[in-house]
């Protein structure tokens, strides 16, 4: 079977693998939509430290059973449409002896460490599906980047009083801004470069939306939060000028979670860090009740995934959907490979 493969920094290609078997506890699944992160983006740019070349990418995951192998619950039968946690967990380190196996100090995602999704099957262990029935199968492929904006969310720790600030309205931060919302923050403040993701974020629950490329950033927080900053600030863009201004702009007493990796190093004023007591926190991955939560959200009508699509590439262009993404980023929300019916 054909498999999407990138090769080197800028340079794609396909190769053909075998049709895998799946073993017990595994299902075979059929591969439908697989949506490109933006840890696929830099893959493609050579700036993903984490993943070594050649890999076939694809770690959010529209898909439908094959077949079973052994020891697999019959509620997952063939045919059901599904997606995917495409993340491991060894059960020995300290994250998963603490409870918190996404982030698991062995880790490897689909597309990343391992081999991904962008091929016509792949299996997986039962344990990681989530039932999408009622879904659209393109609509499938977007739950995964949303689920970790929803966990950073639940990292942030926000109340319902908080004025709350996400830097960055990609899949992951629209995941945040949905996640922050839901908890009932007083308001959600979506900060981008381009009005039309802003326009998006406020589907997904932003009461407020700056274009930080238009506006005073520091004089918008301050007139909306009657000059003390936000309370809570998550920085899903990973760059080292957001990295800062979340440190810069939260209020005192505040949290910051970083979700995006910075491409390059950080300077900071650590004494602030001191000076406003702040909990500044990672977030990594998402756990299964964010995956839970979101295909329920969507369920229930509270969003529609499909907003978030900019295109959808046909399995033979992505390539394409890579080098297009590369060449005009700000644009893009979520480019969706359609694998196969």
């Amino acid at each position: 079977m054909k498999a999407f493969v990138i090769e080197n920094q800028f340079r794609t290609g396909w190769k053909t693998i075998e049709k895998p078997v799946p073993g017990a506890g595994e299902v075979l699944l059929k591969v439908r939509y697989v949506g490109l992160c933006g840890s696929d983006l830099n893959t493609y740019r050579g700036l993903n430290p984490l993943v070594g070349l050649p890999r076939i990418p694809g770690h959010e995951i529209s898909a439908v059973i094959a077949e079973r192998g052994p020891n697999v619950p019959e509620c997952w039968s063939t045919g059901k449409l599904v997606t995917v946690s495409p993340y491991t967990n060894c059960g020995g380190c300290p994250s998963c002896l603490a409870g918190r196996p996404n982030c698991c100090q062995f880790n490897q995602t689909l597309g990343v460490q391992r081999d991904g999704a962008l091929t016509e099957y792949i299996t997986v262990p039962w344990q990681k599906l989530f039932d999408a029935t009622g879904m659209k199968a393109e609509e499938v492929a977007l739950i995964e980047p949303l689920t970790v904006g929803s966990h950073a969310a639940d990292r942030a720790e926000a109340m319902e009083d908080n004025v709350c600030a996400v830097f960055g309205c990609g899949a992951v931060g629209l995941g945040a801004v949905l996640g922050l919302a839901r908890k009932g923050a007083r308001k959600v403040i979506a900060i981008d470069v381009d009005d039309e993701k802003l326009d998006l974020a406020r589907r997904f629950g932003a009461t407020d939306t700056v274009n930080s490329a238009k506006t005073d950033l520091h004089q918008a927080f301050c007139d909306l939060s009657n000059g003390m900053g936000p309370n809570v600030i998550i920085e899903a863009v990973g760059l080292p000028a957001t990295y800062k201004a979340a440190v810069e702009e939260v209020a005192f007493a505040g949290s910051v979670v970083y979700i995006g990796y910075a491409k390059a190093p950080v300077e900071y004023q650590t004494k602030l860090f001191v000076q406003k007591e702040l909990s500044i926190r990672g977030s990594r991955n998402a756990t299964p009740q964010n995956f839970r939560r979101i295909i329920d959200f969507a369920a229930r009508g509270l969003f529609n995934p499909a907003d978030i699509i900019s295109r959808i590439y046909p399995f033979e262009e992505a390539g394409n959907a890579l080098r297009d993404w590369h060449e005009n980023p700000s644009k893009v929300c979520r480019y969706l490979i359609h694998v196969g019916d």
